[in-house]
């Protein structure tokens, strides 16, 4: 399986798991119940429609009749399939009312049709569900209309009920194949409701896991570009005294392998979080005052003439803003180490006033001829999206006196950056 769709899949499931405990609170005991067993809520309408029909069934069986009493016995099986055959259901339903208002001397339906209804509604739009609604009911009311039930007719004979009650009573059943569609409606707009909200929250959960390998990325950048520039001019220094100084040859080498450590060590955190089971989000390492000092002269044992003016308090406490001004002075000091030629200086100068944290590395050296890129040419942009995240900017370009400088200046949290 490739990193892609894992991690893919790690969101979805993410996401379900969340989105499942929301919509579980949203739903009281009972709608929970029935909706982790709907088999049990099949059984709850079969039922219903059972006791709601046996009573003129069993009338029709003291009268001789058993058709009724077959016909809901069908009508109940045909519910057990709502689910996986909405549409035959439907049919099913409609026509067992037809043959009972046409074939029995009672002519009571049962609430089949409404359950039939409202399980269609549930699967497809609303204009559709409505005009299977008043056609079922059309159709009951036509048979009605066709045969009317002997002791109805007797009744109306008699000027016991009105001569418009079979309307009435069409138009009741009509209004509730209606109104069980309308159930169905609301029951699938919900549906679809949680279905987006759904792909909503997975989306979002593929989001974070965009960004969090975006800022892997971004560490693996730095990680990788400060400590190959340090290792190769270790190295070259390295070639140029070991006949001439051996014991200063074997310090520089020294530092060669601890730096090769250290990116080994920072590669292998930075690539946790791709580990297997290693998809929760990783705290922000801080870099501690004395890796500071260690970067500064591991730059200086790599060759740097390094000058460093610190002033105003210590950095704020907040990791994420220490990791920002330690990867913008690595990056600075790095690009430095690349490609600035016959420098006789560099200045570090950090500051920290008026509500923010100023970073300047500059230098006096010249660009190599035909100078090329040896990286990825994602530094300043990476300085550059670092600095955003807190209000700050970088600029950096050429000295109007020859050599580079790079400026960037950071807002810390909770404080607003003062006006002039």
């Amino acid at each position: 399986m490739s990193e892609q769709s894992s991690a893919k899949e790690t969101a979805e499931r993410t996401a379900a798991v969340s989105f499942a405990e929301i919509s579980s609170k949203r739903r009281g005991p009972f709608r929970r119940f029935f909706h982790a067993h709907p088999v049990a809520m099949d059984w709850v309408l079969i039922l219903a429609t059972v006791l709601f029909g046996l009573p003129n069934a069993l009338y029709s069986v003291s009268l001789g009749e058993w058709l009724p009493l077959g016909l809901l016995a069908a009508v109940s099986a045909a519910l057990a399939f709502r689910r996986r055959f909405p549409w035959p259901v439907l049919a099913v339903a409609t026509a067992v009312d037809i043959l009972t208002v046409l074939a029995t001397s009672t002519g009571a339906s049962s609430i089949g049709v409404w359950v039939a209804v409202y399980t269609l509604a549930t699967t497809v739009r609303a204009a559709v569900a409505l005009a299977v609604a008043v056609a079922a009911g059309l159709l009951v009311l036509a048979a009605m209309g066709i045969h009317m039930p002997a002791e109805v007719a007797e009744s109306i004979a008699a000027g016991e009920l009105p001569p418009y009650v079979g309307l009435v009573s069409g138009v009741i059943i009509v209004l509730f194949n209606v109104i069980s569609a309308g159930i169905g409606v609301t029951v699938r707009r919900d549906r679809l409701h949680d279905l987006e909200l759904h792909r909503w929250a997975a989306d979002n959960a593929m989001l974070a896991s965009a960004n969090e390998r975006t800022r892997i990325a971004r560490e693996m950048h730095d990680v990788v570009a400060h400590s190959l520039s340090v290792m190769v001019a270790l190295s070259d220094g390295a070639a140029v005294v070991v006949k001439k100084d051996p014991h200063r040859a074997g310090e520089v080498l020294g530092q060669l392998s601890a730096t090769g450590r250290t990116a080994l060590a920072d590669m292998r955190r930075v690539l946790g979080v791709l580990r297997e089971g290693g998809t929760q989000p990783q705290a922000p390492r801080v870099p501690a005052e004395s890796e500071v000092a260690e970067l500064i002269e591991g730059f200086r044992a790599a060759g740097l003439p390094l000058k460093v003016v610190m002033s105003g308090p210590p950095l704020p406490e907040d990791p994420n803003f220490k990791l920002t001004a330690y990867r913008i002075i690595q990056e600075s000091l790095t690009n430095v180490l690349r490609y600035a030629r016959g420098m006789t200086e560099v200045e570090l100068t950090v500051a920290r006033s008026d509500g923010r944290v100023s970073i300047c590395v500059s230098d006096d050296g010249r660009p190599p001829a035909n100078m090329k890129s040896l990286g990825a040419g994602q530094g300043i942009a990476g300085m550059r999206e670092r600095a955003a995240i807190y209000n700050g900017q970088v600029e950096c370009g050429p000295r109007p006196n020859g050599g580079w400088i790079v400026e960037a200046t950071l807002h810390w949290p909770g404080e607003e950056p003062a006006h002039g």
